[in-house]
């Protein structure tokens, strides 16, 4: 029973991520490679700010303000990463136009740009569960559960399995909306995926009260939600906003 509530949390936090990355990624290696890249990169910069506030932790306070300033400063710095991660994609986005104007192959697609950009969100999203989630899981396939007294409704693992799976969803489409944002000069976008971030990382506080589990994750639920419906509607507009132009210009 155990080993199967330990797999039950493991799909809970990167099962709708497997599920994209088979139905999507796994058909382009070239989206393979980004995710991989995406992750590897992810990691390291989670490693990175993990040694820079080992030195502070753990943190000797009954307040909430010094895990609000160790959030911001984590936040900031990978909201940094992913634009430094946008700049490098363009400017291999621009080798890849060149290649095929070369070779008199058509450019790449809205729709092959999107993709890439989910790519290297799926793989930032992954790697915030592996660091976070993941790690911790080990001991749920032991003989027995965990709870914290903070919050005793609900298993420790479980909370932090649907956290992972809030963070996964958020980090994955934040992805797409950012690179649009970047690549259209498109300030609504640009400010809604930092915001986002910060306020559902800043909503993880939450927990630390007593029972606060039983209103910040399914706030956390409701940020992830808003980033699904949000990167859905930008999709589908530029998506329609594209081939309209298409069409107009073959008439």
């Amino acid at each position: 029973m155990t080993v199967a509530a330990g797999i039950g949390y493991a799909l809970v936090a990167l099962g709708p991520s497997l599920s994209l990355f088979i139905a999507v990624i796994s058909k382009k290696p070239f989206l393979i490679l980004t995710v991989l890249s995406s992750t590897l990169l992810w990691l390291m910069s989670l490693i990175v700010l993990s040694g820079i506030w080992r030195g502070f932790l753990p943190l000797m306070s009954t307040t909430w303000w010094p895990y609000s300033i160790l959030i911001l400063s984590s936040v900031a710095f990978q909201e940094a990463l992913r634009l430094l991660f946008w700049r490098v994609y363009k400017k291999l986005e621009d080798i890849l136009d060149s290649f095929a104007d070369r070779i008199a192959k058509p450019r790449l697609l809205l729709s092959d740009k999107m993709e890439i950009a989910l790519a290297g969100g799926l793989g930032h999203g992954v790697a915030h569960a592996v660091f976070f989630c993941l790690s911790l899981l080990t001991p749920a396939f032991g003989p027995a559960t965990y709870f914290v007294d903070k919050c005793s409704q609900v298993p420790f693992f479980l909370v932090s399995a649907i956290i992972a799976l809030a963070f996964v969803t958020i980090h994955t489409f934040s992805m797409v909306i950012a690179f649009n944002g970047y690549a259209e000069g498109n300030k609504v976008d640009q400010l809604f995926v930092p915001i986002v971030h910060l306020v559902a990382a800043m909503m993880t506080l939450i927990n630390f009260a007593s029972g606060g589990c039983v209103v910040g994750i399914p706030l956390l639920c409701f940020m992830a939600a808003l980033t699904l419906m949000y990167c859905g509607k930008m999709t589908w507009g530029r998506l329609t906003e594209n081939q309209n132009r298409v069409t107009l210009g073959n008439q």
